[in-house]
């Protein structure tokens, strides 16, 4: 895999850190390590590394910047849901296989290990834990990859900016998603039981 340039805005100290995180599990730990960012913002990496919280957005392009620093490029995946949240995942590929790195409130949507061997096998790991407060079943599509590498010559740049980042997710809703399921696979979908929302809701914060 051919290494990626860091995004040259990052200060000495901020590359460090980074760094240090080692790994793809590396950055998932310190994603977990966070608080969950009960708020309506589109913080950019730095914001996320000096704050120390984040939630889903803020969590898979920070993921994809320190993936990025340590040699990956730094591609983002959108979920869709009905009737439920988006989900952005930070994706990356060792020795052919495919995994995430993510920062969700519920517990069965984070961390992928490098195992799938296409992006439609990794989303579908997402599909039995990926529920709404009703026990249904929600997603429905995804993205293909998008490199932020793609918008480096945007300034301020997308890594350090100190205001909301929301162009990112508006780039990922306007391009074309995949749909998993048939109609008549919609239609029959079971709801989950108690458990496995109980299960799913493990460190779940309160909006």
């Amino acid at each position: 895999m051919p290494a990626s340039r860091p995004d040259p805005g990052f200060t000495p100290r901020e590359l460090r850190a980074l760094r240090a995180l080692g790994s793809p599990i590396g950055v998932q730990r310190a994603l977990d390590a966070m608080p969950y960012h009960l708020a309506g913002t589109a913080w950019s990496p730095r914001r996320v590394l000096r704050e120390r919280t984040a939630h889903c957005l803020e969590g898979a392009v920070f993921a994809a910047a320190a993936l990025r620093v340590l040699g990956f490029p730094p591609l983002l995946l959108d979920l869709e849901a009905v009737q439920d949240t988006d989900h952005v995942v930070a994706v990356f590929r060792t020795r052919g296989h495919w995994g995430a790195i993510a920062k969700s409130n519920f517990s069965g949507l984070r961390y992928r290990e490098p195992v799938h061997r296409s992006l439609r096998e990794l989303v579908m790991s997402y599909f039995d834990g990926y529920i709404n407060l009703r026990g249904e079943r929600t997603l429905r599509a995804y993205s293909r990859p998008v490199n932020l590498a793609r918008f480096d010559r945007r300034r301020p740049g997308w890594a350090t900016a100190e205001g909301d980042l929301w162009w990112i997710p508006e780039h990922l809703l306007e391009i074309r998603h995949t749909r998993l399921l048939s109609p008549a696979m919609t239609r029959a979908l079971s709801r989950v039981d108690r458990r496995a929302l109980a299960a799913g809701m493990v460190g779940y914060r309160e909006h």
